[in-house]
């Protein structure tokens, strides 16, 4: 058999991925989005625009990659001035990156009506910016902006714009359908053409949209004609329609024989046992619910209802299933008779150093626990911290640090001496802890700050422990209608080693599922504590 070849993965989710209507990442959201992509391993992370706003500039204040190379974008340098003089350029030079994606037009039209400038002064651009990065010390690399809807209008135009990134250094010159409206033949018939002129399919990439809902269609088109880098988002995220979903494209490359015995990517079978938790956990961050049907990874990827699929289905999984469940994280489901999913606890459980036998009857017990806590809203996909807490109790191997006795919640809205109208939030929570009651009272700017500030206020022996854990987001979801609706409370915690994790609550009382993941939090930290001694 010939040698594969790499697919390299770069994922956009951090910058394209941001322009979904609706969702706006923080920097504590980018970071812990990177730290799944990292680890997953993607070979690029695109972190944003550094310089153009507060939150993508706070983002590349460090590097935060261990393996994966960390990317900023920007536009190439302006008509007029050189790139040492340009202030976007520079600002992504001196960023802590190790790449730099500039986005040029290469489309006429598009030079022309928005850019307002020549044809020549847009390739100089080009060139100019790529050669002041490699010059840095830094990859180079170019989104050819529009560069399927400027090759049908303009051929030679577009095909100039991608050889002067490629001449200059590029190592990718990334053909952009940003429309999204072009089919897969005219993607192969296209990038065949870009090969055709010098420019090799190794230094290609492809950044399909997906307008028409063919974005993976497009990029697995792209790669059979020859391009070797893909770009894409965790869920499709993006603006419009969405961008390509790298959750569909990653498993098709690594499991479907039609890709895996040409190419290769650095996410091997051990890592894509880990990308139903991470698309669930992506969803979880964005507070929304993870889509059922979505390829490979949803909730009804493998489920089957009663009748002659789920019979043959019991006696062969082939006959109604693609690839085998386990292969993604994910797990097959039989209404009729609920099987498998054991070996998904146990490879969740190692990952977190828990080892237990699979006839222990305490896995049993949990799996059970599991079901019916996710029956009640919960999920423990985006609350790993809950999770690995759970499955500790139910396996008896957790101390009881403290018990919570009762807590009370006030708040009153009233004058203060200066006749301002105020709002006063204030709680008590009464802990026990070796036999010894203590009781706390503390004020906050809402009953969950307070609640949050009377259970750290004093828990004894502990207190220096937890000196340090912090609480940085706080989510809330309403997971049905009407008078009695079910909340659902995640809250990010993170203390000064860097670590961060989530913990969640379910209760018909929003300030009941926000104590219960506070308390979580905290005794996640204790548990941490002993574990890292």
């Amino acid at each position: 058999m010939s040698q594969r070849e790499k697919i390299y993965l770069f994922d956009t989710t951090l910058r394209d991925g941001q322009q979904t209507p609706g969702i706006d990442f923080g920097v504590e959201d980018k970071i812990a989005i990177a730290k799944l992509l990292d680890e997953f391993g993607v070979d690029y992370v695109e972190g944003g625009y550094p310089g153009a706003n507060p939150t993508d500039t706070a983002f590349f204040e460090k590097n935060r990659m261990k393996s994966a190379s960390f990317v900023a974008f920007g536009m190439t340098k302006r008509a007029g001035v050189s790139a040492s003089n340009d202030p976007g350029v520079s600002a992504l030079l001196q960023s802590r990156s190790d790449a730099v994606c500039f986005v040029a037009k290469s489309w006429d039209y598009h030079v022309d009506v928005a850019l307002g400038i020549t044809n020549e002064e847009n390739l100089e651009g080009i060139t100019a910016s790529v050669e002041a990065t490699v010059a840095a010390g830094k990859e180079a690399m170019v989104d050819c902006e529009h560069f399927f809807d400027g090759y049908k209008a303009n051929a030679d135009y577009a095909l100039a714009c991608a050889r002067a990134a490629y001449d200059a250094g590029a190592r990718w010159v990334v053909l952009c359908d940003t429309n999204g409206g072009t089919q897969p033949a005219e993607v192969a018939k296209i990038v065949s053409a870009v090969i055709a002129a010098g420019i090799p399919g190794d230094h290609l990439g492809i950044h399909a949209h997906n307008d028409t809902g063919q974005a993976v269609a497009n990029s697995l088109a792209a790669v059979d004609a020859g391009v070797r880098q893909v770009q894409g988002t965790l869920n499709g995220i993006g603006e419009r329609c969405g961008n390509a979903n790298l959750v569909t494209l990653i498993p098709t490359l690594v499991l479907k024989p039609l890709w895996n015995s040409r190419f290769m990517t650095e996410i091997d079978a051990d890592k894509l046992k880990q990308l139903t938790r991470i698309s669930h956990a992506f969803d979880e961050l964005l507070n929304r619910s993870p889509e059922p049907q979505s390829p490979y990874v949803g909730a009804s990827s493998f489920a089957t209802k009663a009748g002659i699929h789920a019979s043959a289905l019991l006696k062969d999984p082939r006959t109604y299933e693609h690839v085998e469940p386990d292969a993604v994280g994910n797990q097959r489901k039989v209404m009729v008779s609920d099987q498998g999913g054991k070996s998904n606890f146990i490879n969740e459980l190692n990952r977190r150093g828990i080892e237990v036998s699979k006839d222990n009857p305490r896995l049993d017990r949990l799996i059970s626990i599991v079901k019916e806590h996710e029956a009640a809203g919960y999920a423990y996909e985006g609350a790993d911290a809950s999770f690995e807490l759970l499955a500790r109790r139910t396996l008896g191997r957790v101390p009881e640090f403290f018990k919570v006795d009762s807590f009370r919640v006030m708040v009153e809205r009233r004058f203060d001496a200066n006749g301002n109208l105020k709002t006063i939030s204030e709680a008590i929570v009464k802990v026990e802890i070796d036999g010894e009651t203590k009781m706390s009272v503390s004020e906050g700017h809402g009953p969950v700050n307070a609640l949050d500030i009377a259970l750290r206020k004093d828990l004894g022996k502990y207190q220096a422990e937890i000196e340090d854990l912090e609480l940085t987001d706080y989510k809330v979801r309403i997971l049905n209608g009407g008078t009695e609706a079910i909340t659902r409370v995640l809250i990010e915690s993170r203390d000064q080693s860097g670590e961060r994790w989530w913990t969640v609550g379910v209760s018909h009382n929003i300030i009941d599922a926000s104590f219960q993941a506070l308390m979580d939090s905290v005794t996640y930290k204790l548990l941490k504590m002993r574990k890292d001694g």
